[in-house]
């Protein structure tokens, strides 16, 4: 990996990551400063980082979404209007917390559950004073508990004790309903990633930046001599100092140990007859425990069970493997429709995130005290050493659009810094 452009480096940007957020700003980059040369390294053997889509097997037109899969907030949801240019299908079928189909159970107290979920995020929501935990506010004894520490784990991919307040009412994913992309998040994020040139495979191991003129990346494949880089790898990455920076950024190091990656994992499993269950119908495995599933009946249609893992559940299952974790969605299944329904099921895809070498996990929650530390890791270095990725979103984190907005605005500052030294 050597060259030169004719300014004593290899190229003027490298970006690490091939995830949403780098290929934003590789784009960007691309559209604002043709002048610069930018190469994208990516450790893995595809673009998407946490956005994968896979084919169904024996149904390869239908696309399972193994990472992020929604498009949240999508009237300004940058992707949106991406998938559309690019000739992608947007579905605007409503999602389950948008009024969307719900299994509905026997027995089951719908309006004292709604009541106790209700009360426990507007009792989040109007909270005051310090920072806490997201289970501070839990009411003691209260029936509902178990589906509320369920809900939590779907939104931050950790126990309520891990994840702070403040960091959730910031949350904010824009106006909207959620749609989806029929032929994948994962499928849509790569094939925008597709005029950005990259190399796929490439570990970087250290980012030498003691020299003023340049900054020196160390890889698998040989070393660059770049002006400027984009850092964009996961939180878990950093804080385990994969790569590492040399001088040492302990802000950076810190930042993103108190904002760790939660754990989501997803099971596909196929249905030998699509019509054993409802279409586009969303299920809770269990009402009344914190470690239970959430599953979407055949999404759009496809003859499939998608089955959501999340928090300290997510963890064991993938530690237990793919038969482990089919046989608990088929228990929780059952548990609904009846013995028979084993019968009709197979498994057809599953994501193991944790264990994904170089990302480590699903989506960045922040501590208790810690939701500051988003504009800490976002924060450039020196006006050379810039950073990108959902956890640097203060408000939209978790997501690929946040991803993608930290990257446009890591490209608008790298281009902003190249315009003061040229």
């Amino acid at each position: 990996m050597s060259g030169d452009n004719g300014k004593g480096a290899d190229e003027d940007v490298v970006i690490i990551g091939g995830g949403a957020a780098g290929i934003a700003a590789a784009r960007r980059l691309q559209a604002i400063r043709p002048d610069l040369s930018i190469l994208l390294l990516e450790a893995g053997d595809r673009l998407g980082g946490r956005a994968w889509t896979v084919g169904l097997p024996g149904a390869a037109d239908v696309a399972l979404d193994l990472g992020c899969g929604w498009l949240h907030g999508a009237r300004t949801n940058a992707w949106t209007a991406i998938a559309e240019k690019v000739g992608l299908t947007v579905d605007r079928t409503p999602a389950p917390w948008n009024g969307g189909r719900r299994l509905q159970r026997d027995g089951v107290d719908i309006h004292a559950a709604q009541e106790a979920i209700g009360g426990y995020f507007e009792r989040l929501d109007s909270h005051e004073g310090d920072d806490a935990d997201l289970a501070a506010v839990l009411e003691p004894g209260n029936a509902w508990n178990g589906q509320i520490r369920a809900i939590g784990t779907y939104i931050t991919g950790a126990e309520l004790e891990r994840s702070s307040i403040v960091d959730y009412t910031r949350y904010d994913p824009g106006p909207g309903p959620d749609w989806r992309v029929r032929e994948g998040y994962g499928t849509l994020i790569s094939l925008y990633g597709g005029p950005v040139p990259v190399r796929l495979g490439v570990e970087v191991g250290s980012i030498d930046h003691r020299h003023a003129g340049r900054i020196g990346i160390e890889t698998n494949q040989g070393v660059l001599s770049v002006r400027a880089v984009l850092v964009t790898v996961s939180t878990n990455m950093l804080a385990a100092e994969k790569i590492a920076f040399d001088p040492p950024l302990p802000d950076k190091t810190q930042a993103a140990a108190r904002l760790p990656l939660g754990l989501a994992d997803k099971l596909f499993l196929g249905l030998a007859h699509p019509e054993a269950l409802p279409a586009d119908t969303h299920m809770l495995g269990s009402i009344s425990s914190g470690a239970t599933g959430t599953y979407q009946l055949r999404p759009l249609g496809a003859p499939v069970v998608e089955a959501y893992f999340a928090g300290d559940l997510a963890h064991h299952l993938e530690r237990e493997g793919k038969d482990a974790a089919f046989a608990f969605a088929a228990d929780e299944l059952a548990g609904q429709f009846g013995a028979d329904i084993r019968k009709e099921l197979s498994l057809a895809a599953i994501s193991a995130w944790a264990a994904a070498p170089h990302i480590g996990g699903s989506y960045s929650y922040a501590e208790p005290g810690a939701s500051d530390q988003r504009a800490v890791l976002a924060a450039p270095h020196e006006g050379r050493i810039f950073f990108a990725g959902e956890a640097c979103s203060r408000s939209r984190y978790s997501t690929a659009h946040g991803a993608y907005e930290t990257g446009v605005a890591a490209a608008d500052l790298i281009a902003a810094s190249f315009s003061k030294n040229p």
